[in-house]
């Protein structure tokens, strides 16, 4: 690949006021204010416009769920009944629903500045045996990183679970599956483009059996391991009551709790879990806005950080936040944190959750950060919308004045969004085609 140099940005979230130089997909120098490149180079691009930031790294999703964004049947529901509203609708899940899901997510996620994400799909009604594959082709078309998460769920109503019998799968089903899934897809080191986590869906709805199974296989295959965990209250009391102990003993009990696992929402722990947390790694995705669409709590995440865990961010299932967009989830990381501590949560620690401490909670050390010998993938913001006019610091600026979509993207020193559209996705057809899809979820 030709030598880059990114020339002079508006700001940029690093020490390199004169621009970094790009090549081969990796950033090779970071330049001081009014510096040429002492690397080769091939091209200039000119930043003067643009601010410029790490890649956002969403570190929780669930892609299928854009087909019941704002669901007549469950919306201003806790989550609970928000799940039962809608288990019976996700039972109608296809193949060719879950690509068009996937190929709009991952879309979203791009144009708010993404390069890295996570999906986790644990809804497999019959004839959905192929998830994992439609997920991986859909990311490498797209030329985005993704952690594609096998989820499950084996623990159903009639076992004393939440979901019903028609979207959950056998142990030795679902174990079969994961395997198949790293040994085909599962990418190690530095600059994979895709990688296989294994994901049973949350405490009420696996077996502590698959739990510990599924632990057992990222040992054996060097992947990492996600779940839901102290999203709610309810969650947590369902723990006491169907296992005698509370969610970071279960976690404990069943192997987990370790570097390899990132948990999802972690909002329910007392101050001794947080420093178990902490001590043992265990990172977390904090999920703001899905946390505040569904009044389930508030992470604490300055306190999480400071024991030990890595903590990300997420953009969660466009079901509670109705959103794939990560710019915005930033925004609202910075305001329900101000609230948790104070306003000294700044505008920086927001988009560290987004991008550094994402990366970590995915395991990666080569991406989240713009330095020397990282991958080059990075977001480009312009602030010519009137919603900037007036704002004096660029950084802040994009995410105290809301910044939602990114100008360009880059992954892998590849420019994937160029005037804040993708390349190769035709969005007028690709709307009209999921909208088809959505209707027969209604």
């Amino acid at each position: 690949m030709p030598g880059l140099w990114i020339k002079a940005p508006l700001a940029i979230l690093a020490d390199a006021p004169g621009g970094v130089v790009v090549r081969d997909g990796r950033i090779v120098e970071l330049l001081a204010s009014g510096k040429r490149p002492s690397t080769p180079f091939d091209e200039v691009f000119d930043a003067a416009q643009h601010v410029v930031l790490p890649g956002l790294v969403n570190t929780h999703h669930h892609f299928y769920q854009t087909l019941t964004r704002a669901h007549p049947q469950a919306i201003n529901k806790k989550l609970f009944d928000w799940l039962r509203a809608l288990y019976p609708f996700w039972a109608r899940l296809t193949p060719e629903a879950l690509r068009l899901a996937t190929r709009l997510s991952l879309t979203e996620l791009l144009m708010s500045g993404v390069t890295t994400t996570s999906d986790h799909n644990y809804v497999f009604p019959h004839g959905m045996d192929d998830s994992v594959d439609i997920q991986v082709e859909e990311a490498r078309n797209l030329g985005i990183r993704m952690t594609v998460t096998r989820g499950s769920m084996n623990l159903s109503e009639k076992d004393g679970g939440l979901p019903p019998d028609s979207v959950v799968q056998d142990e030795d089903r679902i174990l079969s599956d994961c395997e198949r899934a790293i040994g085909r897809y599962h990418e190690r080191g530095e600059g994979a483009m895709v990688q296989i986590a294994l994901a049973p869906c949350s405490p009420f709805s696996v077996t502590k059996s698959l739990m510990c199974a599924c632990g057992a296989l990222a040992e054996k295959h060097d992947c990492r391991l996600h779940t839901h965990l102290a999203e709610t209250k309810d969650e947590s009391d369902y723990c006491r009551s169907k296992f005698g102990m509370g969610p970071v003993d279960y976690l404990e009990d069943t192997g987990w709790l370790g570097e390899r696992t990132w948990l999802a929402h972690g909002i329910h722990f007392s101050n001794g879990d947080i420093a178990r947390l902490g001590s043992h790694g265990v990172g977390v995705c904090h999920c703001p806005t899905s946390n505040m669409v569904l009044a389930s709590g508030q992470c604490r995440t300055l306190d999480l950080e400071a024991a030990g865990s890595p903590v990300g961010l997420g953009v969660d299932g466009s079901a509670s936040n109705d959103s794939s967009n990560l710019m915005e989830g930033v925004r609202h990381a910075l305001m329900i944190n101000r609230l948790t501590y104070d306003a000294s949560f700044s505008h920086l620690d927001a988009l560290r959750l987004a991008t550094v401490g994402s990366a970590r909670c995915l395991g990666r050390g080569d991406i989240g950060e713009i330095g020397v010998g990282k991958q080059a993938d990075l977001a480009f913001f312009k602030l010519d919308e009137l919603r900037f006019s007036g704002a004096g610091d660029p950084l802040a600026a994009l995410v105290l004045c809301g910044a939602h979509q990114a100008d360009r993207v880059m992954i892998g020193g590849r420019w994937r969004v160029i005037d804040a559209m993708p390349l190769n996705i035709d969005l007028v057809n690709l709307r009209a085609a999921h909208g088809a899809a959505a209707r027969k979820f209604l």
